[in-house]
């Protein structure tokens, strides 16, 4: 798979990819992680690529024609994505959809954002959170992290991806290596059992706990089984 990531600060996003399972990624040919310096398509002698608001107000917008030309340098692609906090919240669901594609194309901003015109020429819109960071760089490396863990070989050992967070609604079980004991504070024992199927029942049962102390939202929409619903039942009587 290809990805694109086009910034204003591509020394924010090469060492990222120079490191761990990403770098061995690309190594192996697994994906393909090209960086735009949109700079290089700013204008005139100082190569500008932003100008103050029309209408007035704070800070300093990236002008259309500066992005679009960065854009169009790196078509076609199977999807443009415009990182904004306005965009469509960026999901596990979302994730998986991007994985299926030949090239992604990662736009990052910085400032007060992009003109709004660019957004004729996105695919996409996504959001990490409902918060703003000083630039799209983190948005763009996290969904960039996301899609390319899920890629065949990208992670050793395809099982991570069945048991991840989010893949069927619940958070993941909590998990324990050793000292079996540490600083009063000890592994579960049905996990030093040797149990295999009590210890996936257990797992199973933690991922439900879990999730509705840290985020009950989620249960909404999770595919959960008979027995999970019958264990959530339990749970709400005991309060």
């Amino acid at each position: 798979m290809r990805f694109t990531v086009l910034t204003l600060f591509p020394g924010l996003i090469r060492p990222w990819l120079s490191e761990s399972l990403l770098k061995r990624a690309q190594e192996r040919g697994l994906i393909r992680v090209e960086v735009v310096d949109l700079r290089g398509f700013g204008l005139g002698r100082h190569r500008t690529v932003d100008d103050t608001p029309y209408g007035g107000g704070a800070g300093m917008v990236i002008r259309p024609d500066v992005a679009v030309a960065a854009l169009e340098s790196v078509l076609p692609a199977d999807e443009v994505v415009l990182l904004s906090p306005a965009g469509e919240p960026f999901t596990q669901k979302v994730a998986e959809e991007l994985a299926t594609r030949e090239h992604l194309v990662l736009v990052s901003g910085r400032y007060e954002g992009f003109d709004a015109r660019v957004e004729a020429y996105a695919t996409r819109i996504l959001s990490i959170g409902d918060y703003v960071l000083m630039g799209g760089e983190v948005a763009a490396l996290a969904i960039l992290e996301a899609t390319a863990r899920l890629l065949p070989g990208v992670i050793g050992d395809p099982e991570s991806h069945r048991q991840d967070s989010f893949v069927r609604g619940l958070l993941d079980y909590p998990h324990y290596t050793r000292p079996p004991e540490f600083r009063g504070m000890r592994v579960p024992e049905v996990l030093l059992s040797g149990n295999h199927q009590e210890v996936a029942l257990w797992r199973r049962k933690e991922a439900l706990c879990r999730t509705l102390s840290l985020r009950p939202e989620l249960l909404r929409q999770a595919r959960i089984g008979a027995l999970e619903a019958l264990w959530l039942a339990e749970l709400d009587r005991e309060g």
